[in-house]
C-alpha cells in the first residue's frame, strides 16, 4: 500500500490571496503588527511558522509565545472563513486535479493506496480552504498539518502513524509519496526516506524542484497516467 500525501496551497488550490489577507489582518488584530509581511514568502511553511517569524522579523516580544501564535492562528481562521465567503472570492483547482483524485480512487478501493494531506495549513484552514475550491476534506484519509507542528520535517512522521493506526500497517521509506510545489515539500520526505513528486504549479519551476531533489517533477498535474505512473513507480 502507497501512502500519497498532498500539499494544498500552489499544489492542489490557489485562494488568490485569501490566507496572506487573513494572515495579516489576524496579526494586526492580535498582535499590533505583521511585521515585513509584504516582501514574506507564506510558500512551503506552516501557519504557525509563519506567524512566529514574522513576529521574530518584527521584534515582537510575544514571538516565541505559543498561546499568543495559537491566538493569531484561531483569529486567522475565522477571517479567512470570511474571505472565502466573499462574492468575489475566486478559488481555483489546479490543471489535472479532479481528475487525478478520481483515478486514484479505485487504488484505494482495492488497498493499493491510502491518500491524505500533508500541509502546512492549520487543519480547520485546509478544510476551508478545500471546501472553497469544491473538494471535500472528508475525501482524504488521513492528514498532517500545522497545528499538528510547526516544524513541516515533522509532519510525515505525523501521517505515517495516523495512516498506520486507520489501516493496521506501517508506512516507511518508498511507501510514502508526498507530492508538493516547494523545496521544503521535497526536503520534509528526507527524514523518513519518502518519495517526493514536485510540481511547477506554485513559485518554484521545474529545474528548482528538480535540484531540491525530487523524485519526479511535473510542470502540472495535468497528465493523469503520468502522475499516476510516478505515484507507484
Amino acid at each position: 500500500m502507497r501512502l500519497i500525501l498532498f500539499d494544498i496551497d500552489g499544489t492542489l488550490l490557489w485562494t488568490a490571496g485569501a490566507g496572506r489577507r487573513a494572515i495579516h489582518r489576524a496579526m494586526l488584530d492580535e498582535m499590533g503588527t505583521a511585521g515585513p509581511i509584504e516582501g514574506y514568502r507564506f510558500d512551503g511553511k506552516t501557519d504557525p511558522q509563519i506567524v512566529r517569524e514574522l513576529l521574530e522579523l518584527a521584534g515582537h516580544p510575544d514571538a516565541r509565545s505559543e498561546d499568543r501564535v495559537t491566538a493569531v492562528c484561531r483569529r486567522y481562521v475565522e477571517l479567512l472563513t470570511a474571505e472565502l465567503e466573499k462574492p468575489t472570492q475566486a478559488t481555483k483547482l489546479y490543471p489535472g486535479i479532479k481528475a487525478l483524485l478520481a483515478a486514484l480512487e479505485p487504488y484505494e478501493t482495492d488497498g493499493r493506496a491510502l491518500v491524505g494531506l500533508l500541509t502546512g495549513n492549520v487543519q480547520h484552514g485546509a478544510a476551508l480552504k478545500l471546501r472553497s475550491a469544491g473538494l471535500d476534506f472528508e475525501r482524504f484519509a488521513v492528514g498532517a498539518f500545522g497545528s499538528d507542528s510547526h516544524h513541516r520535517p515533522d509532519l510525515p512522521a505525523v501521517a505515517a502513524k495516523r495512516a498506520a493506526q486507520r489501516t493496521g500497517r506501517r508506512f516507511t521509506g518508498e511507501d510514502l509519496v508526498i507530492v508538493g510545489d516547494t523545496p521544503d515539500d521535497v526536503a520534509c520526505c528526507k527524514p523518513l526516506g519518502a518519495r517526493s513528486v514536485g510540481v511547477a504549479t506554485g513559485f518554484y519551476d521545474v529545474a528548482a524542484l528538480q535540484e531540491a531533489g525530487a523524485t519526479h517533477v511535473f510542470p502540472d498535474l495535468a497528465d493523469t497516467d503520468a502522475v499516476l505512473a510516478a505515484l507507484f513507480s
